[in-house]
């Protein structure tokens, strides 16, 4: 009689993680449907410099020394690794174009993301969890205003606007970083590296990582503002939604690149038939 009964409780618990897996979902998209609404039919108050600039200081100024020195140390890495490999070919001179290339399409916006995810995000989902834990949210409404409006939407558009200045923080200092190892520690020509990062990187590239980095900020912010307005009551609460905004944002992050960039490849193929493109 055990094993039958083990196979329904497990059934059974399977079958709660879906549903509530699925619920979370659409509690999700629900409030990023309320969010959006709120942007579009209420610009004027959505971008009340009031609101809007502590936020934009918070989640991109204060993130960019954290975001450049990863940046330079990712080029630098890359630069160190490679260079054996290329100049067995003989091809050391070419390492600039690929690693640059490789930075301003994939490395700098995800690395940039994840770190605004781990700073900013984790930040903007304890500070509205403890509000929530500690009733300001309902104290709030009480009193005729609208938190989605006064903290959600300032909070979602900053990650939204910072994200991609951010990333080019990141592409830049990456390019430096991969400069400095390529030609001042092992010598090659600085004008054959700046000129394969010309051959190899084209609008095409940068215009590719910025885009998607949009879509990873806002990301960021939803999840993050999501996992506040939602953890559960006490300390405990506060810290696992914080972990969990990460944890999303990361995962969101990662499935993100992948749809955007197949778009990307697709858009470009489209828009240059004759020439293939790369883009990811």
């Amino acid at each position: 009689m055990l094993a039958p009964l083990n196979s329904v409780n497990a059934i059974t618990f399977f079958g709660s993680q879906v549903v509530q897996a699925i619920c979370g979902f659409g509690h999700f998209a629900d409030f990023v449907a309320i969010t959006a609404h709120r942007i579009v039919m209420r610009p004027a108050k959505s971008f009340r410099w009031r609101l809007l600039a502590p936020q934009l200081f918070a989640v991109g100024v204060l993130s960019i020394p954290v975001v450049a020195i990863t940046g330079a140390f990712i080029g630098m890495i890359l630069a160190l690794e490679g260079f054996n490999q290329f100049a067995a070919l003989g091809q050391e001179d070419r390492l600039g174009g690929i690693i640059n290339m490789s930075v301003v399409k994939q490395i700098g916006p995800v690395l940039a993301a994840v770190m605004v995810a781990g700073r900013v995000g984790c930040a903007l989902a304890a500070e509205l969890g403890t509000m929530r834990v500690t009733e300001q949210l309902d104290a709030m409404r009480a009193m005729g205003t609208d938190p989605m409006q006064q903290l959600v939407v300032p909070r979602v558009l900053a990650c939204t606007i910072m994200t991609p200045i951010l990333t080019m923080y990141s592409n830049m200092l990456g390019s430096l970083g991969a400069w400095l190892i390529t030609v001042k520690v092992f010598g090659v020509s600085g004008s054959d590296y700046w000129y394969w990062t010309a051959q190899f990187v084209s609008w095409r590239e940068p215009f590719g990582g910025l885009f998607k980095s949009v879509f990873f900020g806002a990301a960021i912010g939803l999840v993050s503002c999501y996992k506040g307005f939602n953890c559960r009551p006490g300390a405990a609460g506060v810290g696992q939604a914080a972990t969990a905004s990460f944890v999303a944002s990361f995962m969101a992050i990662v499935v993100l690149n992948l749809v955007l960039a197949q778009f990307l490849n697709t858009f470009i193929r489209w828009l240059y038939p004759i020439l293939p493109s790369v883009l990811g």
